[in-house]
C-alpha cells in the first residue's frame, strides 16, 4: 500500500524528448496559470514545498514528475493560458501539455484544477479536447472554493458537471480548497485509486 504524503521530487524536463520512459502510472495535474495548482498539489500529498508557489502566473515552464511509490508518479504539468507571456512560449507550452496528454502511455487519469471563480474557460475547453481522443479521465478541482458562498460555489459545481457531461468525457467534479483543507480527502481518493489501477482501466493510446 502507498500514501500520496511519501511524494517526493524526481526530475524535471523541458521537453518531450527528455521525457523518462513511460512505465508504471501516472497521474497529471494541470491547469490555467494561477488556479492554485501547485497549492492544490502541496495540499493533496501534505507537502507544503512539494511544488514550488509562485506569485508570477505562468512562471512554471517545466513539466515536474513526484515519485510516490514505485512505478507510481504524480506529475506536474505547465500552467496554461497565461496572456502575458509570449506567443512563441505559449505554443511551446501548448505543444508540450498537448504531446503529453495525448500520447503519454504511462497517463492513468488528469486533475484539472479551475479557479471557482472563473468556471470553464476557454483555455479549460482546449484542454479538454486534448483528453478526449486519447479518452483520459479527468477530475476537476474547482478551486479557491472557499471564496464563494455556499449557493454561488454549488451553482459553479452544477454548471461545470453539466458542461463536462455535455463535452461527453470521461469526468467527475468537486469543489476545492487547498487554504480551508476543502475536499483534500476525496481527490487524494480518486487519485489513489487511479495510481492503483482500479476504477478504470489504462486508456487505449495511439502507437501502442
Amino acid at each position: 500500500m502507498f500514501t500520496l504524503r511519501n511524494a517526493e521530487f524526481v526530475t524535471t524536463v523541458a521537453a518531450a524528448r527528455d521525457l523518462p520512459p513511460a512505465q508504471g502510472a501516472e497521474v497529471a495535474f494541470v491547469g490555467r496559470s494561477n488556479a492554485g495548482k501547485s497549492s492544490a498539489l502541496n495540499a493533496i500529498t501534505g507537502r507544503r514545498r512539494l511544488a514550488f508557489v509562485s506569485k508570477t502566473p505562468g512562471r512554471t515552464q517545466y513539466i515536474n514528475f513526484y515519485r510516490v511509490a514505485p512505478g507510481r508518479h504524480l506529475v506536474d504539468l505547465p500552467g496554461y493560458g497565461y496572456a502575458a507571456a509570449p506567443a512563441a512560449t505559449r505554443a511551446q507550452w501548448n505543444a508540450l501539455i498537448g504531446g503529453y496528454l495525448q500520447t503519454r502511455a504511462a497517463l492513468r487519469g488528469v486533475v484539472l484544477i479551475m479557479d471557482a471563480r472563473r468556471g470553464l474557460t476557454a483555455s479549460d475547453r482546449q484542454l479538454i479536447l486534448w483528453l478526449k481522443p486519447a479518452g483520459r479521465p479527468l477530475h476537476v478541482l474547482l478551486s479557491k472554493a472557499d471564496q464563494l458562498g455556499r449557493r454561488q460555489a454549488n451553482v459553479v459545481l452544477h454548471d461545470v458537471a453539466l458542461a463536462l457531461r455535455r463535452e461527453r468525457v470521461d469526468a467527475s467534479v468537486q469543489l476545492f480548497s487547498s487554504t480551508h483543507k476543502m475536499g483534500i480527502v476525496e481527490a487524494a481518493a480518486r487519485i489513489e485509486a487511479w495510481l492503483a489501477g482500479d476504477g478504470h482501466k489504462k486508456p487505449p493510446v495511439k502507437g501502442e
